[in-house]
């Protein structure tokens, strides 16, 4: 985006996740003076890093770096790039996917030693995963430079020629289950490319083949790790914006808006009132939408929000460990129980698992700044549904079960030689972040929550509000939360600017 001198407008931007940030900077680029509140102490959102007294430095949400070109667009439309802020390491193996105690798939970094993994898997494997991910680059590439950086109003912004002419291939109505299951039969080659799904928030037979896009990033495109964790981006975004202008406003909740002839002129917040041009909501959608605008100016109603499908919360430890655990790799993702039970237990009946996936973090295998020398720095992650019961006898449990088939498959305890635990689930995703029903990623990516059937991202009834994050376009995660902030803030200019 140009910069220009002659836009003296004031914005307000609600929330400083990936998505408001990136909506700050690319505001105050375009001259605009901006300023976030943050209702919490620390900006960052999901991802804010906290520090332990006994040395632990752990990352609160955000651990997989992957589309690294998304990063690099950002940094680069600002005049940087990420290395003048942070050094990435690529990861070697990508992650492990523990089958059994004795069955362990590790994706290697080299995409022809992951070629050749497939070969000796099944018959034919090796072809099979060329053309596979030969398509997922056609549809990573459509998708990541035409399809979401489009704000999804209104579907002339398709009509498109590359995307006409693809949108075949795209395979937009073909479920990613059946996609995956044309081209593969072995049951594990199976789920390694199906469990992307889950970061995208629904079952891989409700979501879109279009999002085998998300294989090519993860497979051809590498798994990377940033120096000091996810919390040394948000400060290199923070960094950034402050050098454009922006100010930052912590521990300030909004309150409310005051609105007149179809626009806010004033944001209420707990650190003061501020006379605005403009406002982007990077906050929850549904907290904005349903809390803090009154009704008549509520782009849904409440019938609306309580039909979507959500992505999953989440029940997470983070824990620090005074001795090293030589099995674990720096990502583990354990599927030693059947994903279909799971995914079930969270989209269509939703309860507490039976028999829970989970997915394990030691950051402290690449980084020796997040733990004290000899220890470990471990982050469980358990995909749950939203809106059941939260309660701390529920966490224990749940915490007995995981960390018993953690030291199974380490083959050595764990439990007894654990220094720092802390648990975060439904209400914590509730009361930090005002999450609709304690999600922890946003919508699921199905079909009639793609694009143009997202909650918009502008307001329909107040001309100077819009939406960024992972409620709206694009959708869950966190390249399309730094998307999100970008085409938030395009729409919000082009209407300042009018």
């Amino acid at each position: 985006m140009s910069s220009t001198s002659t836009l003296h407008k004031h914005v307000a931007v609600i929330g400083s996740g990936f998505a408001g940030l990136s909506a700050a900077a690319y505001l105050a680029k375009a001259g605009c003076e901006v300023s976030v509140y943050e209702k919490n102490e620390t900006i960052g959102g999901r991802a804010r890093q906290f520090k332990t007294d006994n040395g632990y430095t752990f990352d609160m949400g955000p651990s997989w770096y992957w589309m690294p070109d998304v990063f690099d667009r950002f940094f680069g439309d600002m005049g940087y790039k990420p290395s003048d802020f942070y050094q990435l390491q690529a990861l070697d193996p990508q992650y492990a996917i523990v089958f059994g105690k004795d069955d362990v798939f590790e994706v290697p970094a080299n995409l022809e030693e992951l070629i050749n993994l497939f070969d000796q898997t099944e018959k034919g494997g090796a072809a099979a995963l060329r053309y596979f991910l030969s398509e997922a680059k056609y549809k990573y590439n459509i998708g990541i430079n035409k399809l979401v950086y489009k704000p999804g109003l209104s579907v002339t912004e398709f009509a498109d020629m590359d995307l006409a002419k693809g949108l075949l291939r795209l395979q937009v109505f073909t479920s990613l289950s059946a996609h995956v299951k044309k081209h593969f039969k072995n049951a594990k080659l199976r789920a390694l490319m199906e469990f992307p799904a889950l970061f995208l928030g629904a079952m891989a037979e409700d979501t879109p083949a279009l999002y085998s896009l998300m294989n090519y990033a993860g497979l051809a495109l590498g798994t990377w790790y940033p120096a000091g964790g996810f919390g040394s981006v948000i400060s290199a975004m923070k960094t950034v914006a402050e050098r454009q202008g922006v100010k930052f406003y912590t521990s300030a909740k909004v309150k409310g808006f005051d609105i007149k002839d179809k626009k806010i002129s004033q944001i209420h917040t707990s650190v003061g009132d501020d006379t605005v041009d403009g406002v982007i909501g990077s906050a929850d959608y549904h907290h904005i939408d349903q809390q803090l605008l009154e009704t008549q100016y509520r782009n849904y109603t409440p019938a609306y929000w309580q039909n979507r499908v959500m992505a999953p919360s989440a029940l997470i430890f983070y824990l620090g460990v005074k001795k090293k655990i030589a099995r674990l790799k720096h990502h583990n993702l354990f599927f030693d129980e059947e994903l279909k039970t799971h995914a079930h237990e969270i989209y269509r009946e939703p309860q507490w698992p039976s028999k829970p996936l989970f997915y394990v973090c030691c950051t402290s295998k690449t980084d020796n700044t997040v733990a004290p020398a000899g220890h470990e720095n471990i982050f469980i992650l358990m995909p749950l549904a939203v809106g059941i019961i939260d309660t701390e006898e529920l966490r224990s449990r749940y915490f007995d079960l995981i960390i018993k088939r953690l030291e199974a498959y380490c083959g050595e305890s764990i439990s007894q030689d654990i220094d720092y635990k802390k648990s975060y689930c439904i209400a914590d995703f509730q009361a930090d972040y005002n999450a609709f029903g304690g999600n922890a990623y946003g919508l699921a990516n199905t079909l009639r929550q793609t694009a143009l059937f997202k909650p918009s991202i502008r307001n329909k009834k107040v001309e100077n509000l819009f939406f960024a994050g992972h409620l709206t376009v694009p959708g869950p995660g966190v390249p399309p939360a730094i998307i999100s902030g970008n085409v938030a803030a395009h729409q919000l200019l082009k209407y300042l600017k009018s």
